[in-house]
């Protein structure tokens, strides 16, 4: 018998909701026969195992008296186990509400999470000491917190940041090393805003989990793509309160200008494949939570289970969570990880997916920053270009073609163009802007900027996977020693290198991002897939050096170009119909004659040299940029522009370019940006 009275409750909202006389709880599971409420002490003892009374349209649901905020609890289901057809109910098994916004601690794999045996049969130890407990805690919206920072599309820049690695060896106090509340310390704040970015793209901080093969190796998944929870913010970022401190660390950025978009894992969980823990969704309803298919998991995510995102309760889930970080967390946008499968519908990718509209009509969710990751690794699962225009998208055609280009191959003339003007051939005008391109040189997956010119092959060995993790092309290349040195003439080839590489992704047509750390020359020692990597291959190096200042100075001055001369990030074109309310700006693309591209310039495979005057329609503006990637010196002309010849101001130009009467003298791999 219950020590607690009981009503029924409502079924909204889902969760816990704190009442005068107790809490609320519903919770979604469509196929269990029962649902349990399981309360605890503060020692985790196991105190009440109290059913839930009422159930409507899929949802349990109770109210029980006397209950106050802070309680901990789990849930307990039963109803059939028959793996076959994908139901796991196991009342052993102590499970996360999906809706918690709080545990009391990490959640660490432990054998007896499994509800299944790899035999296939019930597994039946208890796994309540194994499972952090939820927390009945019901976060409000703050009324007074600093106002949201609204960002120009054409002037927004992404910057992606790990909280940890970020702030472990920053100069700052002990505690906040790690921490939520490092990335507001002062000096964090004041090199962020030294680089003119507009927005932090911080990676996972939906409360994560190491996967069993990581802990068993002694690593730890380090990046966070393993989420437990969609509400619960990862505490071990946390001093004392994850929501306190997340919320506080966005009031911080916010009041230093900044915009904030948060990297989210909605295609799959840490309960992995279906032998592994069983926490939360799997004991929940694992035939309506997961994508599946006679019998087996359909797996498009790699990681052993695949997010049903077309299945209602989990884009109601989806939706609620996304409204909770912008509503009460405070974020003003999202980066979706894989966002091919929540594009999905029984299997295939569409972009009128039930999720992508109901995000998209939402008016809340509709007016956030939303970045999709456009592809996974299911049927059909690269859709570049292929999303809503609601969505910006990673463009990873850019990421290519700009490597190809600086790193010398020949026939990338013609492709460099398109990318450098927006990737028409994906973001297709008339329908979107070429602002809808994420260009990107650099990501967490892949080589750093500094690993990219000073390393040809990976070097993966830490992650204990025999090098085999991990792209295998690279495109990069080491200038004559592979890794570290000291040559001077190495370092200066390097550092120019990198400059280009900036240069190029800040002045394309797009939306430029800047992975946390370049700016600093931060290499993870050839590591390209150092997710498991928590140690000094990840966290940012802080000291000084005359490469990192260089790198810093040329992001702060290019992001001041884009902003001063909005036809760097967008430019208006007579034949694009997604402008034509507007004048028409002009673009010509030109030779190292600075003579028109012919057809024949366009098709010579040894071409190196491209440039392109962008024009703006009251003539305002004339803006030359330059590019050149070979190590041989080439004299370039000036355009001619009869009298406005004598009215020439060089904006930008990288280490090997010199201004010699009326000619740019480029002894090397450069760019430059002129204004005429």
């Amino acid at each position: 018998m219950s020590e607690y009275q009981v009503t029924q409750g409502q079924t909204f909202p889902l969760g816990p909701s704190i009442h005068p006389d107790g809490i609320n709880f519903a919770v979604v599971s469509e196929d269990a026969n029962q649902l349990y409420l399981c309360l605890f002490d503060s020692h985790d003892q196991e105190l009440q195992s109290i059913p839930f009374i009422a159930k409507h349209r899929g949802i349990w649901h109770m109210l029980v008296l006397g209950l106050e905020e802070g309680q901990r609890y789990g849930i307990r289901a039963e109803g059939p186990f028959e793996p076959e057809k994908q139901l796991m109910f196991n009342p052993t098994k102590l499970l996360i509400d999906p809706y918690a916004k709080a545990l009391t601690d990490r959640l660490v794999w432990h054998p007896d999470q499994a509800a299944i045996t790899e035999q296939g049969v019930i597994q039946s130890q208890d796994s309540a000491h194994c499972v952090p407990k939820c927390l009945a805690i019901e976060p409000k919206v703050q009324t007074t917190r600093p106002a949201r920072v609204q960002v120009v599309n054409h002037e927004r820049s992404l910057y992606e940041l790990h909280v940890k690695g970020f702030t472990q060896q920053l100069d700052i106090d002990e505690q906040h090393k790690g921490k939520y509340l490092g990335v507001i310390s002062p000096p964090a704040i004041a090199h962020l805003q030294s680089l003119n970015i507009t927005t932090i793209q911080l990676m996972p901080c939906f409360a994560f989990m190491t996967e069993k093969h990581l802990q068993q190796l002694g690593l730890s998944n380090y990046w966070g793509y393993n989420p437990i929870n969609f509400f619960i913010p990862e505490p071990s970022y946390a001093q004392n309160d994850a929501v306190a401190e997340f919320q506080a660390m966005i009031d911080g950025l916010r009041e230093a200008g900044f915009e904030v978009i948060l990297d989210v894992v909605y295609n799959h969980t840490s309960e992995s494949e279906l032998d592994q823990s069983c926490v939360s969704f799997r004991g929940l309803d694992n035939a309506q939570y997961y994508r599946h298919q006679a019998g087996q998991y359909l797996n498009y995510t790699g990681c052993g289970n695949c997010f049903d995102t077309f299945n209602p309760a989990s884009i109601r889930l989806i939706c609620d969570s996304m409204r909770y970080w912008v509503d009460v967390m405070g974020v003003d946008g999202f980066r979706f990880d894989l966002g091919v499968d929540l594009g999905r519908t029984d299997h295939d990718f569409t972009a009128n997916a039930p999720l992508l509209q109901a995000i998209l009509q939402d008016p809340i969710l509709s007016q956030t920053c939303l970045v999709m990751e456009p592809w996974d690794i299911g049927p059909n699962g690269y859709q570049v270009g292929q999303f809503p225009k609601g969505f910006l998208e990673c463009n990873d055609k850019y990421r290519d073609s700009v490597k190809r280009f600086w790193h010398g191959d020949s026939g990338m003339i013609a492709e460099f163009a398109t990318r450098l003007l927006g990737s028409r051939d994906c973001f297709h005008k008339g329908h979107k802007s070429a602002l809808n391109s994420v260009n990107y040189i650099t990501y967490h997956d892949g080589f750093t900027l500094e690993d990219l010119v000073s390393y040809k092959e990976r070097h993966n060995l830490a992650n204990m996977e025999d090098n085999r993790d991990g792209h295998g092309d690279n495109i990069s290349q080491n200038f004559g020693v592979e890794g570290e040195t000291q040559d001077p003439e190495i370092l200066a080839l390097r550092l120019n290198q990198k400059i280009c590489f900036l240069a190029t992704l800040i002045l394309s047509q797009g939306t430029p991002h800047l992975l946390g750390g370049d700016e600093l020359s931060h290499s993870q020692q050839g590591n390209n897939n150092a997710y498991c990597q928590d140690n000094e291959i990840t966290w940012l190096n802080w000291s000084k050096s005359s490469q990192s200042q260089a790198l810093k100075d040329t992001i702060s001055k290019l992001m001041s170009l884009r902003k001063a001369y909005p036809i760097l990030a967008e430019v208006h074109l007579e034949d694009d119909a997604l402008f034509q309310h507007l004048p028409a700006d002009q673009v010509t693309w030109l030779n190292e004659d600075s003579e028109t591209m012919s057809h024949e310039d366009w098709h010579t495979p040894d071409r190196h040299f491209i440039a392109l005057m962008l024009t703006t329609a009251n003539l305002g503006s004339r803006l030359w940029l330059v590019f050149y990637n070979q190590p041989t010196l080439i004299k370039v002309p000036f355009p001619s522009l009869s009298d406005h010849d004598a009215e020439v101001e060089v904006l930008f130009q990288s280490p090997n370019v010199q201004v010699e009467d009326k000619h740019l003298a480029c002894s090397g791999a450069c760019v430059a940006l002129v204004k005429l």
